[in-house]
This record gives C-alpha cells, structure tokens and sequence, in this order.
C-alpha cells in the first residue's frame, strides 16, 4: 500500500506540475496582450495519514487563479477613446452582436482597458466586438439619476458624427463703464449705443441694443442714466428700460447706487441681475452689485465696454470626442463648444477575483464576486478613467521564466519517484524467482 500511495502521490505531481506549466504558458503567451491577467496556480496538500503504523501518500492537489485585482503598465495611444483604469474598476461592455441584433444588451461584462472606435453605427466598440457602455446624458448635458446596482440603465454608447449643437443664450454680463463727466449740466447729453450678440432658440445670431442717455441737470450732475435694450428679434422691440443711479461719494463713487424700471422686471439687488423676455425666451442679463464696482460703473470721461460676455453658442459640427478622468465623454464642436453626451461609470465588486473570466480580457460577475456597484469614476473606492492610453498585460516575462525552470525540475523529480516506485516494485516482483 505505501508503495503503491507513492506512486499515486508522484502521478499527482506530474498532473499538478503540468497544470502549473499550462499557466505559465498562457502568461508567456499573452505577454503582449492589453489588459491580459496572470493566471496563478496553487499546490495543496492532501494528507492521508498513517495505515497500521506506515505512513500513506496523499499526494499533491492544485488550484488555478486567474488574478485580476493585479494591473499592468499604463502606455499611450494616439486614440481618444483608447481607455484604461487608473486603480480599481471595471469598464463595462457588452457583446456587439447581442447589440446588432437588438440595439441592447443582455448582460453586462466588464474589463479593464480597451480600444474603442466608432462603427459604421456610431457605436464605439473594439476590434474584438466589445461594445462601450454608458449612461446618456439629457438635452441640457446633465446625466439623470440611474440605478447603481444594476446595468439597467446603461447604453451603447453611439457617436452621431452629423450632430449638430446650439446653445440659446440666457445670461448676459455687461461690464461697462458710463462716463461720469456726461452727466453734467454742461455735457452734450450724448447717448451712447452698444450691441450684444446673443444666440436664440435656432442658433440663429441676434443682438441686443442697449442705449444708455445721460440725464442732463440744470446745474451740477445728475449721475444718472437711461438704459433701454431693444431686442432685433422682435423688430428692434424694446424689451426693458431702467433708471440708473451712480453713487458720488468718496467712498463707493462710480458705483451703482439705484436701478429702478420703467418697462421690464425688477432688479434684483441679490444677484445684481434684471431677466428681459426677448422673442426666444428671457434672458437674465447682469449689470453688477449696489455699491460694488463690478457690472456697470460711472467713472471718468469715457465710454468703455470693458467686459461683455454670454452664454450660448451657434449651430456647430462635431469635430471629436474625448473622455475625461471621471469617464464623461464629451463631444466637441467647431464653434468651440463642449457637450456632455455619456457618462461611463466603473464597476466595482467585493472579491474582483471571483469573476468569471470570459474571452477577450472580459469578466462576468458570480456569487463567488459579489454584486457589483456602479460608481462615478475617481470617487469611492475606483480610480480613474485614462484616455489615450491601454493597459498592458501583468505578465511579468522574467518571472514566469523562473517559475518555469521550478516546474520543470519539479516535474523532472516527479518522474524520478515514479521511475523509483516502479524499480522497487520491479524488486519486489523479483523476491518470487
């Protein structure tokens, strides 16, 4: 019996030292493959104890891991929508077939690191038919609330190359300064005139006109103005007309010290702001604090637009998209605009290494990982999203040559106990002649 357990126990080395030399092959051989994790093969022993006072081999047992959790070296592209994990995450995608077929998916898988180019769709996917999965953003570029703790709210994300983009105007800050020496009984009385361009519903460029007229005193200065905005969509209609009032004193002088309305809404001394209904819609225009010298001031003899700025954009092309560390992807425009249109989020699991390994460096969850959770890049326990870059394969070369010279002896040792098993029991075969 003993006899017979040694040969038993150096079968079991021969079958788990073969088991450990298949794991290295398979690092070695996807030692340049992006995003590839080491597999990891572990001995156990199995004892079986002493038998009428001998002693019987158990043997050796083995175990295989493939090692998720470990990441390779990051190296850049010169792809934007080449993406890589910083830290802990996982990018979820999804099989482009299932997404061909239907336009969804029927479950999400993940991985680390991917080159991802728009298809003939507009889907980005990658050469291997793994599709990029995010959440939409609406109208305004804001992503909604989605569920985290299932893939339900995810999409394929798709590229429209044709999109257009317009942002009406809202808000408008005017940074002007009056010239005080206008106000005097002894001025001209000299209006003065200034247009700002704002983009209405279509995109379509209008203006503003703003006029401002000094009121004259008898004797001394007034220090106040007439402002009134005529809006050319309306057929040069005017929207709103203020009294302005500008502060002489030594300490606030040039500043506003009153704005009253004769046509339009208030102004509205917390935020400085009057709102104007032009023909697409109210927009809210800033004309500075009470005695703070922002916004409209009255100083000097000159009339400057120092600052004038507004929200909005014209119609404009895609031009590319990008995403950011915190996996928003953005497309951008030739007007210079910027829109939000996915957010992609990253996956994260009690054991990581629990996951079920699928083809092409993806992953599936299983009880053995725990349910994931969907969290916005950077914050909570992921790291973040890296653009222009893969990730390497954590197949250390060297290593795993070293471990394949340990297995090769192993193995060779192996062999030698069976060869001894069988000459003994040659010996014993012999005791009869």
């Amino acid at each position: 019996m003993t006899i017979s357990s040694s040969m038993n126990a150096g079968v079991a080395g021969l079958f788990t030292n073969s088991a450990k030399l298949a794991t290295i092959a398979d690092n070695i051989a996807n030692s340049a493959t992006y995003g590839y994790k080491r597999a990891e093969a572990d001995f156990h022993s199995l004892v079986i104890g002493a038998n009428n006072g001998g002693y019987t081999a158990g043997g050796v047992r083995v175990t295989t891991q493939r090692l998720i959790d470990e990441r390779g070296p990051l190296v850049t592209t010169n792809n934007a929508t080449d993406l890589a994990v910083r830290g802990r995450g996982l990018i979820p995608v999804a099989p482009a077939y299932e997404v061909e077929d239907t336009g969804t998916f029927d479950r999400m898988m993940l991985t680390t690191t991917g080159s991802f180019r728009a298809d003939a769709d507009g889907y980005l996917r990658t050469e291997s038919g793994l599709m990029l999965l995010g959440w939409p953003a609406d109208s305004s570029g804001e992503i909604p609330t989605f569920p985290r703790d299932t893939s339900d709210g995810l999409e394929p994300v798709q590229i429209n190359v044709n999109l257009f983009s317009g942002e009406p105007t809202t808000s408008v800050y005017l940074g002007v300064n009056l010239p005080a020496t206008e106000t005097s009984s002894t001025a001209a009385g000299d209006m003065q005139e200034l247009l700002v361009e704002y983009y209405d519903n279509l995109g379509t460029s209008e203006n503003l006109t703003v006029q401002f007229t000094p009121t004259i005193p008898a004797t001394g200065s007034s220090n106040e103005w007439t402002m009134v905005i005529m809006d050319s969509a309306s057929a040069g209609a005017v929207v709103g007309e203020y009294t302005l009032t500008f502060d002489d004193s030594r300490t606030s002088g040039g500043t506003l010290l009153s704005v009253a309305e004769t046509t339009g809404t208030a102004y509205d001394p917390a935020t400085g702001t009057i709102i104007v209904t032009a023909a697409g819609g109210p927009i809210e225009i800033d004309l500075g604090m009470i005695g703070e010298p922002d916004g409209l001031t009255q100083l000097s003899d000159s009339f400057a637009p120092v600052s004038i700025t507004r929200d909005g954009s014209p119609v404009g092309n895609m031009t590319s998209v990008e995403v950011d560390a915190n996996g928003y992807v953005h497309a951008y425009f030739d007007t210079g605009v910027r829109r939000t249109i996915y957010q992609v989020p990253l996956a994260d699991l009690p054991n990581v290494n629990g996951l079920v390994a699928l083809d092409y460096q993806t992953y599936y969850p299983s009880p053995d990982s725990g349910k994931f959770y969907l969290w916005d890049a950077g914050d909570g326990p992921t790291g973040d999203v890296v653009a222009f870059a893969r990730e390497e394969s954590a197949t250390d070369v060297a290593a795993e040559l070293t471990e394949m010279i340990q297995t090769q002896r192993a193995y060779s040792t192996n062999a030698k106990v069976f060869q001894t098993v069988d000459e003994m029991l040659q010996e014993t075969t012999n005791i009869k002649r």
